[in-house]
């Protein structure tokens, strides 16, 4: 299996063998990835075998056959992390701008090149 995919997988399984599903009802694991049994997961394995899923995807993909998948960070998809969103890139810059500044409302304003 390609590198892509072993650090979403093997926290996939060490989220199952720990959760309630497997440790407390006796069933196993490949069961507990099946309906029902699913929905009594843990909302972090639930978004293990949604990220797993589509790394798996990701590489039968042929759009993606030339960049591969994007590495995923496990610290952010476990923890819901935010930080920057994926950007297109146009010549190795973005192609949209970003915000130069953040404005609380109270800043003078400009307008033909008058103040008020």
């Amino acid at each position: 299996m390609p590198s892509s995919c072993k650090d979403l997988r093997a926290a996939l399984a060490d989220c199952l063998q720990n959760s309630d599903c497997v440790m407390v009802y006796h069933n196993r694991a490949a069961d507990c990835l099946r309906s029902p049994l699913v929905e009594t997961l843990p909302m972090r394995c639930q978004q293990l075998k949604k990220g797993y899923g589509e790394c798996k995807r990701g590489l039968v993909d042929m759009r993606k056959r030339f960049r591969g998948n994007q590495p995923m960070a496990l610290s952010k998809e476990l923890e819901g992390g935010g930080g920057p969103q994926g950007k297109q890139l146009y010549a190795g810059r973005p192609a949209v701008g970003g915000v130069e500044g953040t404005t609380d409302g109270r800043e003078d304003r400009k307008e033909d090149g008058k103040e008020e």
